[in-house]
């Protein structure tokens, strides 16, 4: 099998956030799924990095919205609302990566208040990074994923072994290097 390790890029996600908020304070998830696999990994990746390394942050709550935009901004208005000294919200997906954006920009609050960490790509969340309201996302390597799905055929009809699984990687990116060549590659509107 050839795709993005949801734990590892979670951790990655994790990592992020806890550098952009300083490295302490409250932050929360909103998930589109606890049951399918991607949403349960990403979300677990970022709560397995945050409680090793991070002893100062704190998850406060962790809801899902199905990875729908409006489902998704109501959870995050919520969250808002409960935890006055949130510092940030993590989007396991695209869909409700966005609807953070959305409450954020409903309830008026300045850019950057709440440091909002995306995944998956889409112009809506490559606009927000540009704006300044989204902190920035992982993305996966669509290319490379297919890439690896071709070579690993080619490799079994030849009598090699394969890798039962192989990482196509996940990278950060934000307003610093969302024109940069190699992430320019993996990002999809």
């Amino acid at each position: 099998m050839s795709a993005t390790d949801s734990k590892v890029a979670g951790a990655l996600a994790a990592e992020h956030m806890a550098e952009l908020i300083g490295g302490e304070g409250e932050v929360a998830i909103v998930g589109h799924s606890n049951i399918n696999s991607t949403g349960v990994e990403r979300r677990d990746g970022f709560v397995e990095k945050i409680e090793a390394d991070f002893p100062d942050i704190k998850i406060v709550d962790i809801q899902y919205g199905d990875g729908d935009h409006l489902k998704s901004a109501d959870i995050a208005k919520t969250l808002i609302a409960a935890h006055p000294d949130l510092k940030g919200i993590y989007g396991t997906n695209e869909g409700s990566a966005i609807g953070v954006v959305n409450a954020v920009n409903e309830l008026g609050l300045e850019k950057g208040k709440i440091t909002i960490v995306g995944f998956d790509s889409g112009a809506a969340q490559i606009n927000a990074i540009k704006d300044g309201t989204m902190a920035g996302a992982i993305t996966q390597d669509p290319i490379g994923i297919g890439a690896q799905v071709v070579q690993a055929a080619y490799d079994a009809a030849n009598g090699e072994d394969v890798e039962e699984f192989y990482d196509t990687g996940s990278y950060w990116y934000d307003s610093t290097n969302l024109e940069d060549e190699d992430i320019a590659a993996v990002l999809y509107e």
